[in-house]
């Protein structure tokens, strides 16, 4: 089994964005040490509880303070922006830190005043082509335009090497541009629990293997799912709390609150939150895993193997720092447990 990381850089309660990112490279050197995989970071624009809005910044601030462990995007909103500035962003982090860059591209609505200030020409509303950027893109990073077009002419420099691509999503869509282009796909379980099985087996049925750069030769899913541990499932349920109010918070149109301590958010909700269990060969992820160390990995384990990955990435959104630290040390108990998956 490989764990990997998704970093929100949550913001504590009375702390500092500046602490904030510094938590975020604390965090990838304690997931190097442990042996994570990879640790990537999002992109949250307009967000008072979450400082990591740039990644591509906050990865070459990773990167340049760890050593082996891979970086990456997780993701980049690429339906904001120009691919050859994405493409050329990714290459000269992947040329700083040759064979540790992973790019994480993703696509996603911020709202509609965010969605026009990312915009350059504010005079209509732009509506991106996904699959044209998404195109567009792997052309710039493989400097494989057809030679007719003109933007072949104007190739990247760069080092043998490129970053690793992904594509991130949540939806039918993604999991078709992915299989199409026979790219690594990494769905969000985080988002979207219940069609998870089927955006998933609809990804390897067809699934076309490629030998460009950008491609894999076989389907390659990492499965993201949010994650708790502690010593207790009380304690596990207490860390939950903040992330279970924000999503209350958040359905009741609240979208620029911040998130509290676990303890002030237990007296918002009126009690702790209800933990639901995965139930084995059910393929329906909680939305919220929690648990004790024996709980969570029992869980993990059985939904690894339930969805056929051999990578399950980490996300929360833990407010103490302290539990968050203990959460990682716990799950990282499971690196290396179970055996390979017969697809």
């Amino acid at each position: 089994m490989k764990l990997s990381l998704v970093e929100l850089s949550t913001v504590e309660p009375e702390k500092t964005r500046h602490e904030a990112l510094m938590n975020s490279i604390e965090t990838a050197q304690i997931a190097e040490h442990l042996g994570f995989e990879r640790i990537w970071v999002a992109e949250h624009h307009g967000a008072r509880a979450i400082a990591g809005r740039a990644p591509e910044v906050l990865i070459a601030a990773i990167a340049a303070n760890t050593k082996k462990i891979r970086v990456g995007s997780g993701s980049v909103l690429l339906n904001h922006y120009s691919p050859f500035k994405v493409a050329e962003v990714f290459c000269t982090l992947n040329e700083l830190y040759p064979g540790r860059i992973d790019l994480g591209a993703g696509r996603a609505t911020t709202g509609r005043v965010i969605d026009l200030a990312l915009q350059h020409d504010r005079s209509k509303i732009f509506h991106s082509n996904s699959n044209e950027q998404l195109a567009e893109l792997l052309a710039w990073l493989e400097n494989g335009f057809p030679d007719d077009h003109p933007f072949s002419t104007v190739p990247i420099h760069t080092d043998d090497s490129i970053p690793q691509m992904y594509l991130l999503g949540s939806s039918t869509w993604s999991s078709n541009a992915a299989a199409t282009l026979g790219l690594r796909y990494v769905f969000a379980g985080f988002i979207n629990q219940q069609q998870a099985p089927e955006i998933i087996d609809n990804y390897r049925q067809n699934f076309s293997p490629s030998d460009n750069k950008t491609s894999a030769k076989k389907p390659e899913v990492i499965l993201a799912v949010h994650a708790v541990c502690a010593d207790t499932e009380e304690e596990a349920r207490l860390q939950l709390a903040p992330v279970t109010l924000m999503y209350q918070n958040l359905a009741m149109g609240k979208i620029d609150s911040t998130v509290p301590s676990p303890d002030d958010a237990v007296k918002a909700l009126g009690r702790l939150p209800e933990l639901t269990h995965y139930q084995s060969g059910s393929r329906r992820i909680p939305k919220f895993i929690g648990g004790n160390k024996e709980s969570v990995h029992n869980q993990l384990l059985e939904i690894a193997h339930d969805f056929q990955v051999e990578e399950l990435m980490i996300q929360d959104m833990i407010t103490d720092y302290n539990a968050k630290k203990k959460s990682l040390h716990l799950l990282a108990d499971m690196i290396g447990e179970g055996g390979p998956m017969d697809y």
